[in-house]
């Protein structure tokens, strides 16, 4: 039986709009987000700006890859990578003591640390062949999640050495 109500057929033409709509707000909400990270002049907010933005991205990539789109993906997580060294080396340079003021690297550290799982998990989807590309990617993602944490958690030797006799 057939329901031709007024009502079912406004709510399939909304479910069509909205599968429709979808895909165009998630790439409003991308270049809304970049635009917000490129123009952020102060450091900590920038990473901040960078931190959803990454998620944003990594889910871009996803998407290319679903579409067959590997060298678009590739790219997407290329240019999330140049972003992270980047804003790590724009943290470090300010000068700020990470361990005792951690805004911004912490907020880096933290998405950066989730996004590599990400990362994993979708490069686990990929043919063996195409792996390769993608981990020298994530490689460069985790020296550079290394080099945060290094910020924050800086190892000093004398601080928990204890001398003989002391």
């Amino acid at each position: 039986m057939i329901c031709h109500s007024p009502k079912l057929r406004l709510c399939t033409a909304a479910i069509a709009s909205l599968a429709l709509i979808a895909p165009l707000a998630a790439q409003d909400r991308l270049a809304a987000d970049a635009a917000r990270y490129e123009q952020e002049p102060d450091p900590v907010r920038k990473a901040r700006a960078l931190a959803k933005l990454g998620d944003d991205q990594i889910d871009e990539s996803r998407k290319q890859l679903k579409a067959g789109d590997d060298v678009g993906s590739l790219h997407t997580l290329e240019q999330y990578r140049d972003e992270i060294q980047h804003m790590a080396e724009v943290l470090k340079s300010t000068g700020v003591d990470a361990e005792k003021k951690p805004a911004g690297f912490k907020e880096l550290q933290i998405s950066l640390r989730e996004n590599v799982r990400r990362i994993d998990d979708l490069i686990l989807s990929l043919p063996v062949d195409k792996r390769p590309f993608f981990r020298e990617v994530r490689t460069d993602l985790v020296k550079s999640q290394n080099e945060l944490i290094d910020e924050l958690f800086p190892r000093r030797p004398d601080r928990n050495s204890k001398t003989p006799g002391s």
